[in-house]
């Protein structure tokens, strides 16, 4: 095949791909927490254009400016310093008018943008907070937490085509204003409102946390880098000292621990400076930035009927190659009992099958993944996977047959073997023209090894 055509195939998958997340995520609600000093860089623009694709083609948009950058400006114009505690801004009372203005002329900023791509947006006060109150000895003055979102407001905004922008202030039920964390409020937004996903826009990569060690536990890697990570390890790490960590990153890893535990699917830390790293975020499986999820992103399932089509396409390859034969849907549909797929993020990535011959032999067989996701240990997982599989079937081994991927097989730990040790239907049907390596592995019973097919 061409490079030629191959480069068209990867473009038609990512269309495909785009597609399926579109009408997957219409009518969901996507929280954005955006980094102030991202509202006042060359992106900003490219970034709202993003974000209107999005809210036009039905997914529900809430967006949390941080004021930050503005909110500095304005108090050093006034002679007002403040200091920061463990990345929390102490707010003293004189400071707050320049902090909600600032809070509000980066809403108003936000807002004005979306109009200019045609969004309408509205800025109000849906959010209740109260003091944070003396912590560790420090008396935060007038910073304040969340102490309620007004969810039904937000709901009715969204459901009359706006998009709220909420700004990081809160009013306590007495009146009092308070400056409140844009993270901590995009958290709360999220979950009060139920949101699939929570993104916090960065300004620049969030390094420390991709250079967190891509080994520990519950860590997700791609091309090297740190793309995902459970609840368990965000904890982790959070709480780790000896992880070296800007105090923004570890307040994000904290509050995306919090939103996964009440119920948020995925938290996504993406560098928003970064052209188009919403979108390829949201529409590929692999993504940009990294997500920390509470669902399982990667499984190892059944095939059903309407994975057929996509495993087909993932065979496409290897049948060209000469690597599998090739199969139909009338094929699959027949055995699809046989067959288990890899799942990543809602998406088929890879395929298998284990044929049984009885008494106590196994064919494993179709191994095939996804060329855009290789070198990610896919294809031995989906072979553990059918190992497993064998073993609770109480087979005493399994064979494979192979043309290419020998290597790999040894590799594995399977041993080569003869036409002998297949089965009699199986050597039956042994294509010699083709003239596949034999290779078997046992599985802990009596003396028959069992291997995994590529061809059969």
């Amino acid at each position: 095949m061409s490079c030629e055509e191959l480069t068209m195939r990867d473009e038609i998958d990512l269309i495909r791909q785009a597609f399926s997340y579109a009408q997957r995520f219409k009518g969901s609600v996507f929280v954005f927490r955006i980094g102030s000093r991202l509202i006042d860089g060359p992106s900003f623009p490219s970034l709202l254009r993003d974000l209107t694709l999005l809210h036009e083609n039905g997914i529900r948009i809430v967006l949390v400016p941080s004021g930050g950058t503005r909110i500095d400006e304005l108090l050093a114009a006034n002679g007002i310093e403040t200091r920061r505690v463990n990345g929390l801004r102490v707010s003293p009372p004189e400071a707050m008018p320049l902090i909600q203005m600032a809070a509000f002329d980066t809403a108003t900023r936000l807002m004005n943008q979306l109009a200019r791509n045609g969004v309408e947006a509205v800025i109000s006060n849906w959010v209740r907070a109260r003091a944070c109150g003396v912590i560790g000895g420090v008396d935060f003055q007038r910073t304040g937490l969340v102490d309620k979102v007004y969810v039904d407001l937000l709901v009715r905004s969204m459901d009359d085509d706006f998009v709220p922008i909420l700004p990081c202030i809160g009013w306590s039920s007495i009146g009092e204003t308070y400056n409140i964390s844009s993270v901590d409020l995009a958290t709360r937004l999220a979950v009060g409102l139920k949101a699939r996903k929570l993104f916090f826009l960065t300004e620049g990569e969030p390094l420390s946390l991709m250079l967190i060690d891509p080994s520990r536990e519950g860590i997700g890697v791609h091309d090297g880098c740190v793309s995902r990570m459970t609840p368990q390890a965000a904890a982790s790490i959070a709480e780790d000292p000896s992880v070296a960590m800007a105090p923004s990153d570890r307040d994000i890893l904290v509050h995306s621990v919090a939103a996964c535990k009440e119920g948020v699917e995925r938290i996504h830390i993406i560098d928003g400076d970064m052209d188009g790293s919403v979108l390829k975020e949201i529409f590929s499986s692999w993504g940009y930035g990294i997500m920390v999820h509470s669902d399982p992103f990667e499984n190892i399932r059944p095939m059903r009927s309407d994975d057929i089509a996509l495993v087909l396409r993932i065979m496409e390859g290897p049948v060209e190659q000469g690597i599998l034969v090739r199969r139909t849907e009338t094929d699959l549909q027949r055995r699809l009992a046989d067959y288990a797929v890899f799942e990543s993020d809602g998406t088929v990535r890879g395929c298998g099958a284990l044929y049984r011959f009885p008494p106590d032999r196994g064919e494993l067989a179709a191994i095939a993944v996804d060329p855009g996701y290789g070198r990610q240990g896919i294809g031995e997982r989906i072979v553990k996977y059918l190992l497993g599989e064998a073993r609770k079937a109480g087979l005493a081994g399994v064979f494979l047959l192979t043309t290419k991927t020998a290597d790999w097989f040894l590799r594995l730990g399977f041993a080569p073997g003869t036409v002998e040790d297949l089965p009699p239907e199986r050597r039956s049907t042994y294509d010699i023209t083709r003239n596949s390596r034999i290779y078997t592995q046992g599985l802990g019973r009596g003396n028959s090894q069992v291997g995994v097919g590529d061809e059969a």
